[in-house]
């Protein structure tokens, strides 16, 4: 996630742990498929997931390219990549950064990323990489979170942020909606020679438990807000939570709304997607 100043008290349990048992299921997993299908993926197919974390695209491209095919996993965060072996150990899971990808010329017919670009050192260099892996007809479909104002449970919060702790934990909040501008995507699809590139706008949902439960996650995964406040803020921020995210509330006392990504796809062979 986003790259913060180290917790001021540390979790009880390893961030990747939390990220991959609660991050995963209210965000993430929903995501796999779409990029799937964002990259015609098929049976046979050698496919390249960068910037993997624990593994959730991943297990979603192995599952579609079957036992002839292969599935690479990259990350440069050891702790994911640990987790992420857990889940399949028949998976290639590699170290190493998106800017300098440790793999040959042409040697995936499919590079997907799932909600990582916005964290990389250089997003230009990154693309640049992917298509220089990409084998020549092969597909790149990449995910990123679309602008924090589309997503209004997480805009509430950190609006909450801000009146609690002040701008700089309330953008620090913000980075991973850094990079939701369509424009913005395009342009560094130019820079980086893929001009087939197309970027759309695809809805998804965020889904907690309930409030405290969304509020004890980012409190345990260092990436985001457990790498910026102590317990004594989150206390404030637990008690302050439940009025400024009880319109996201449903019945059965679970918070949902909306969290839209922004997907970019880039398929010579079909002319752009």
């Amino acid at each position: 996630m986003s790259r913060i100043t180290p917790p001021t008290t540390r979790p009880t349990r390893p961030p990747a742990e939390v990220y991959d048992e609660q991050f995963v299921p209210a965000l993430f997993r929903q995501w796999g498929p779409v990029l799937c299908d964002a990259a015609a993926l098929a049976p046979g197919q050698r496919v390249l997931d960068v910037g993997c974390g624990t593994g959730a695209l991943t297990l979603a491209a192995a599952g579609r390219v079957g036992a002839q095919g292969q599935v690479v996993g990259l990350d440069s965060n050891p702790e994911m990549l640990a987790v992420a072996r857990r889940h399949a150990s028949a998976v290639e899971w590699r170290a190493g950064r998106a800017e300098a990808l440790p793999f040959e010329a042409a040697s995936f017919d499919a590079v997907l990323s799932q909600f990582a670009m916005m964290f990389f050192d250089d997003p230009v260099a990154a693309l640049r990489e992917m298509q220089r892996v990409r084998r020549p007809g092969g597909s790149i479909a990449i995910a990123v979170c679309d602008a924090v104002e589309r997503s209004p449970g997480y805009a509430a919060l950190a609006r909450l942020l801000d009146e609690l702790f002040g701008r700089r934990v309330g953008d620090a909040f913000r980075a991973p909606f850094a990079l939701g501008d369509a424009a913005r995507l395009r342009a560094l699809c130019r820079s980086a020679g893929l001009p087939e590139a197309a970027v759309a706008s695809r809805d998804g949902q965020v889904r907690f438990a309930s409030i405290d439960a969304l509020v004890a996650t980012e409190r345990a995964c260092a990436w985001t807000l457990g790498g910026l406040l102590d317990d004594d803020q989150f206390a404030r921020l637990r008690s302050a939570a439940g009025p400024a995210l009880r319109p996201f509330v449903d019945p059965q006392g679970r918070i949902v709304f909306p969290m839209p990504a922004l997907l970019i796809t880039a398929r010579p062979d079909a002319g752009g997607a």
